[in-house]
């Protein structure tokens, strides 16, 4: 999915008070870590997932992450990387109906 640069702010927003759900440490990104980020977006839609170790190729990692999960990477800011996907439920989708209208 894209996002413009009024979408990538509401929903950098809306992560801000969120906590890092995932930690990316010594192993790397595993596939158990995959399957639970991607466990996770489809509880929460918006995570952050912190890199304490592999700091050098968080961009790298972030572009893998994302792919792997089909999420969005809304903004890697420090260590953190902000996720989006959207709820495959319609009904259960939290920031959907912001989302659209900030997609003029």
């Amino acid at each position: 999915m894209e996002i413009n640069a009024k979408q990538r702010k509401f929903l950098e927003k809306n992560a801000q008070p969120l906590n890092a759900l995932v930690q990316i440490g010594g192993a790397g990104v595993t596939e158990n870590q995959i399957a639970q980020i991607s466990r996770l977006l489809e509880k929460h839609e918006l995570i952050k997932v912190k890199f304490n170790e592999f700091k050098e190729e968080k961009r790298e990692l972030s572009a893998q992450i994302s792919n792997q999960t089909n999420a969005t990477a809304v903004r890697l800011i420090g260590n953190v990387l902000i996720l989006y996907r959207p709820a495959k439920e319609s009904n259960d989708r939290k920031f959907e109906k912001e989302l659209n209208a900030l997609e003029k």
